[in-house]
């Protein structure tokens, strides 16, 4: 039964791993929300009201007060509705690793991995190709269990969200082979694990039309730089 605590909005795109982070969130809580979907060719009034600073996606506004950055949201969200299913650990110091791990792979993985596969020079995707390896190899190492959180689904699983489901598109889509089971084992059986989840497997993108978007994306950068 959802959970009702005042007026939820939320702001996303369907295709967004950030978006898709909240509303995953969302979603694993119980939470009662009212979706509104993003064009950010032509945002909305109400996305700029409520996120006048960088006029992007994901929004979270509850009882009028909006929310931006998706781990800032997460954070909130457990806070708030974090009583039956947390997604953060309860003891301080595993609390403060699974940020440390969430930056880490909002702020090291995302750009190699959008190095790797949309540079324009040959010798940037190599080396962005190379960072997306050794932060592959970093939470390898760390994943211990079925899910970073343990035996249920935490921050730092959605927060990687991105490498189980949108970097096995883009490597299909541009012809790169960085996720390969025989060097990544662990986190190819969380991925599986993870995408298959009933509550994340309802939010995620179609694929076809993923690859289709990474496809086209590649093709113009290339095409640009020649």
């Amino acid at each position: 039964m959802a959970k009702v605590y005042g007026d939820v909005k939320f702001f996303g795109t369907v295709g967004s791993p950030f978006a898709k982070r909240v509303q995953i969130a969302l979603d694993l809580k119980g939470v009662q929300y009212t979706f509104f979907e993003e064009d950010l060719r032509n945002k909305s009034e109400l996305l700029l009201k409520y996120n006048p600073i960088n006029k992007k996606v994901p929004v979270l506004v509850h009882n009028e007060k909006p929310l931006v950055e998706s781990l800032v949201i997460l954070e909130y969200i457990d806070e708030v509705w974090g009583s039956d299913q947390p997604i953060l650990p309860q003891q301080p110091y595993h609390k403060a690793l699974a940020r440390f791990w969430s930056k880490f792979i909002s702020d090291i993985y995302m750009p190699a991995i959008t190095k790797a596969a949309f540079s324009a020079n040959k010798e940037e995707r190599e080396k962005g190709s190379e960072e997306t390896v050794e932060a592959l190899e970093h939470l390898e190492n760390e994943l211990k269990d079925k899910f970073f959180g343990g035996e249920s689904i935490g921050v730092v699983d959605i927060a990687a969200g991105h490498i189980a489901f949108w970097l096995p598109a883009i490597e299909e889509a541009v012809g790169l082979k960085l996720l390969t089971p025989d060097k990544f084992p662990k986190l190819h059986k969380w991925g599986h694990e993870y995408t298959n989840h009933p509550v994340v497997k309802k939010n995620l993108p179609q694929r076809e039309r993923l690859v289709a978007f990474f496809k086209a994306r590649y093709a113009s950068i290339i095409t640009t730089s020649k």
